[in-house]
């Protein structure tokens, strides 16, 4: 009888290392992969409601370009000598020359650094 209630005894507490194991790969999954890609998407959802005149931008399909007209959801840009005209929607846009310039300097700092 006591082999019966004892092995009884030790199943109910591994149900709760269980919950906390699922508990705590939750929050390393969190932590690794769901908050860094929140702020990646927070970061480019800034940039693209921050562009102006002037700016330098590359879109997603690679053509560079310099914006001179910005509406609320489209930009338009020039790309090269011959001022060809694109429009385009603002979640085309893939980067800017100052987005370029401020990752660049965050690398090289970080080598100085190590």
């Amino acid at each position: 009888m006591n082999l019966i209630l004892t092995g009884a005894s030790s199943t109910a507490g591994a149900g709760g290392s269980t919950i906390l194991m699922l508990v705590l790969m939750f929050a390393v999954f969190y932590f690794f992969f769901i908050r860094p890609e929140n702020k990646k998407k927070k970061k480019v959802e800034d940039m693209r409601n921050s562009l102006s005149l002037g700016d330098e931008i590359t879109t997603i399909g690679g053509m560079t370009g310099k914006i001179v007209q910005v509406t609320e959801d489209t930009v338009t840009f020039e790309t090269g000598e011959d001022r060809v005209r694109i429009q385009i929607k603002k979640w085309g846009i893939s980067t800017t020359a100052k987005m370029e310039a401020a990752e660049a300097e965050a690398r090289s700092s970080k080598g100085k650094k190590k």
